[in-house]
């Protein structure tokens, strides 16, 4: 894998997340990928990194994420500055957060580590 390999990978996770058909994500992951959010905290394995986001997405049915620039850091990692929009279903109220998510791939493609930082407000 090289560097521009690792942006275009973090490039299509965000597309295919942005498409809401968690079916087409999941098959991007490694089995024993990480995931880890300042917000909702550290998950191991497709099994939890599935429950999260699952939840996550009927949370936020209309979720979408904003990239400008995906940064290839290295030959298997990418970063990205993101901002995310969606309205809350339980709540009706709009949500706005930003933040840099790092994904590190497998030599294989697949996504090992996400690292999501969501900005503090204010």
């Amino acid at each position: 894998m090289d560097r521009r390999n690792a942006a275009d990978l973090a490039r299509q996770y965000v597309e295919r997340s942005n498409r809401h058909v968690l079916d087409d994500v999941f098959p991007m992951f490694d089995s024993e990928a990480t995931y880890r959010s300042s917000q909702f905290g550290l998950f191991e394995g497709l099994d939890q990194i599935r429950d999260m986001m699952t939840g996550f997405f009927s949370t936020f049915p209309d979720v979408h994420w904003t990239v400008d620039v995906y940064r290839a850091d290295s030959d298997d990692t990418a970063s990205f500055e993101f901002t995310m929009r969606a309205i809350n279903a339980e709540t009706g109220q709009p949500v706005e957060r930003r933040g840099l998510e790092t994904i590190t791939f497998t030599e294989e493609g697949l996504i090992r580590h996400v690292e999501v930082e969501v900005a503090q407000p204010g």
